[in-house]
């Protein structure tokens, strides 16, 4: 447990966004003032830089408890974040994150979880869990070997005879470096140009899919301003293995498919419906590094319900 707060300014949230290219006007300095209705009084931390900051934590954490070792003797190749946002992080706003101590079940597989807790000024931000498992959590079944070759499909377009948008991006050292200082992880401990050391950070590559959807929503004229969407929850899989080959410049391409929206699936036993996507982060030879569900909903349902309470 880290119980030293800690404090967000705008530079961390400048730093991020543009190491990630999210354009959210909800993080904008200026633009949220823009849109309908914000809540928030000001820009808002992005949900990609919390969970970095949950995931370089839980990597002392591991550490400091010899799990790492129980990881890899187990090959334990999936690491697991099931994250769900009940509140915004202001900037200057103290925020306290609690690792609640692992757990270790055997059973169907051996499986490491960790309780997750985010507070920031006496109300709780965030809930989740991370856990360490030997296949994803999430979205195994999703077979994505028959895809064409993505190289040759144009960035921002749908993959012919399927429900993928895609949206190609070229991993930046310099980028990852600074949405790792954006988010309180200190990067000295994944990157060190003397000793050529260069690990990427697990939620680095997931945080792109934010501008994925963005840039989507925009070739289908969605208003930021008047409708904007906010994230409730993420369930993130990432494939330990192939985070650690990753390099400078190596091609990512980020496969979105958006579910239809239905009674089934809505907030909190609320009738707010939620709005699902499916996103896969593919390397060379459709390798799967990533695979996680983004779910939102309009703004304007959630104060709605807020007022009808």
């Amino acid at each position: 447990m880290h119980n030293d707060p800690y404090i967000f300014e705008q530079i961390h949230i400048e730093v991020a966004r543009n190491a990630s290219d999210d354009f959210n006007l909800f993080h904008d300095k200026h633009k949220w003032l823009q849109i309908t209705h914000n809540p928030f009084k000001g820009p808002i931390v992005l949900g990609y830089q919390l969970n970095t900051l949950i995931e370089y934590q839980m990597r002392l954490y591991r550490t400091a408890h010899h799990e790492d070792k129980v990881i890899a003797e187990n090959k334990l190749r999936f690491s697991n974040y099931q994250i769900t946002f009940v509140n915004a992080v202001r900037p200057r706003v103290p925020v306290y994150l609690e690792i609640k101590k692992t757990l270790i079940n055997t059973i169907p597989t051996l499986t490491l979880a960790n309780r997750i807790a985010m507070k920031s000024d006496g109300k709780t931000v965030l809930l989740g869990f991370k856990k360490e498992t030997s296949v994803p959590l999430f979205l195994a079944d999703t077979a994505l070997d028959n895809l064409p070759d993505l190289n040759a499909i144009a960035d921002r377009t749908q993959v012919p005879n399927t429900e993928y948008f895609l949206k190609r991006k070229y991993l930046n050292d310099g980028s990852v470096k600074n949405f790792l200082s954006g988010s309180f992880a200190e990067q000295s401990d994944y990157f060190d140009e003397v000793i050529q050391l260069a690990n990427y950070p697990e939620i680095f590559p997931c945080s792109l899919t934010s501008g994925a959807l963005l840039e989507k929503a925009q070739l289908e004229n969605h208003d930021f301003k008047r409708n904007p969407m906010v994230y409730t929850s993420h369930e993130i899989s990432v494939d330990r293995y192939y985070v650690s080959q990753l390099k400078n410049n190596d091609t990512l391409h980020i496969l979105v498919k958006q579910l239809p929206e239905s009674s089934e699936n809505t907030l909190n036993h609320t009738n707010i419906r939620l709005r699902s996507y499916h996103c896969y982060g593919l390397l060379t030879d459709n390798k799967v590094l990533f695979r996680l569900t983004m779910n939102l909903v309009p703004l304007e349902e959630i104060l709605k319900n807020l007022r009808q309470k």
